[in-house]
């Protein structure tokens, strides 16, 4: 049997660590700061490869201190990145303002959860997070759909065993996809429409795209929860979630900041030193 993942509520009373929960994502990353108790702020930024150390050192630096917290004050990091040209940088940043490495995410460390894939060492450090904290929350068979550059859909069953993965393209990855090989569509704003029966060409898209995304979700959920036995509780995250997630009836839970609980849960199983 896994061992649980949440944090002891005797050591929550008595601990105000300061922990940072960083997040690399393909379009956004995503950071927070837990003290212990809650999520004190988090941020989303904008994920840019060519930036260097220093720059993102000066970005982190600027919105902590919008909160009125100093990097030197943070007692733990925690780092999760599928974005490999920027693990490294951000990790020596760290490293450079707190006086310490950051835990970085992998199946190599203690998350509480088996990886049952053919190849862990390849399954990305957000869809462990993301697993270890919809795990937490249901404590039973369940799905997180992660609407990003990627939509993905990742299956865990009791008592805390990762099994499986889908991979699609995220939906503003499929319209930009769509405009940039068609010659006389626009880009349009991401919501669904009024009617799957577009009357003009904005509707028409936004029905095909969003709607037939949607579609996508439910379809992919329906097939993972009968290769669960049938029942599985589903949560959606990413920064879509919010946007689509009303819009269908297959989410028992909607997080966007799901993936920063899941960091925050492995980082009480690795504390630092």
């Amino acid at each position: 049997m896994v061992a649980a993942l949440a944090w002891d509520e005797s050591q929550q009373k008595g601990c105000k660590a300061m922990l940072l929960a960083i997040d690399i994502g393909n379009t956004n990353i995503v950071f927070g700061v837990h003290d212990g108790t809650r999520w004190f702020r988090h941020w989303r930024v904008q994920t840019v490869r060519e930036r260097m150390p220093d720059e993102y050192a000066v970005l982190f630096r600027n919105f902590l201190h919008e909160a009125d917290l100093e990097m030197e004050a943070l007692d733990q990091t925690i780092l999760s990145s599928v974005v490999p040209q920027l693990t490294g940088a951000l990790a020596e940043m760290v490293k450079q303002r707190t006086g310490y490495p950051p835990l970085i995410v992998s199946a190599q460390i203690d998350t509480g959860i088996h990886i049952n894939t053919e190849q862990p060492q390849r399954v990305g450090s957000d869809l462990i997070a993301d697993a270890v904290a919809a795990y937490d929350r249901f404590r039973s068979n369940c799905i997180v759909v992660d609407f990003g550059t990627a939509t993905t859909f990742n299956a865990v069953r009791t008592p805390g065993e990762m099994v499986g993965v889908a991979i699609a393209a995220g939906l503003h990855t499929t319209a930009d996809a769509l405009v940039g090989r068609t010659a006389q569509l626009p880009q349009i704003e991401l919501v669904p429409p009024a009617s799957v029966l577009g009357r003009n060409t904005i509707q028409a898209m936004q029905a095909g795209l969003v709607l037939g995304h949607l579609a996508m979700v439910e379809g992919l959920v329906g097939r993972m929860r009968r290769e669960l036995g049938g029942e599985a509780q589903v949560i959606a995250t990413g920064g879509l979630a919010a946007v689509l997630g009303p819009h269908t009836d297959c989410f028992d839970a909607i997080d966007p900041w799901l993936t920063l609980d899941g960091l925050r849960l492995i980082a009480a199983r690795n504390p630092r030193a």
